[in-house]
């Protein structure tokens, strides 16, 4: 075999892989467009918040920081995708690890805005029910 002939191999094999990659994740979005929306929200949230925050909006608010709004909003975004995958046939998926996540940025948000001393055993009873019901609910 020429080595022209083993590169031109090596090229289609190349185009080959690029057009597969590039189908996955043209595929991948049009199977699951609703995680596309959630994370397009988030960044929105946070730009708006952000943008609030610039303008001098939030200083009002003398309790409340610009982070843990972003972080309370995304974790409610971050929620009501669980209950539309939970809703929506079309949708469903697992949503154990999702739910933990919004757990998660909720009680962050919250954490700034409540305290620690609440929030964190709040969580991390909260976690510990989702696994609960998750073993419950799987086993069906």
């Amino acid at each position: 075999m020429s080595d022209r002939q083993y590169t031109e191999k090596e090229e289609e094999k190349r185009e080959e892989k690029e057009e597969k990659e590039e189908k996955s994740w043209d595929e991948k979005w049009r199977r699951d467009p609703l995680n596309a929306v959630v994370w397009a929200a988030i960044l929105i949230w946070a730009g708006l918040v952000l943008l609030g925050s610039n303008l001098g909006l939030l200083a009002r608010f003398e309790a409340v920081e610009a982070w843990a709004l972003i972080f309370l909003g995304a974790g409610l975004i971050v929620l009501l995708e669980v209950v539309v995958r939970l809703l929506v046939p079309d949708y469903r998926r697992p949503v154990g690890g999702t739910l933990i996540f919004a757990i998660i940025l909720v009680a962050i948000g919250l954490g700034d805005l409540v305290g620690w001393e609440l929030v964190g055993p709040l969580v991390l009873i909260m976690i510990g029910v989702s696994i609960v019901v998750r073993g419950f609910l799987w086993r069906r």
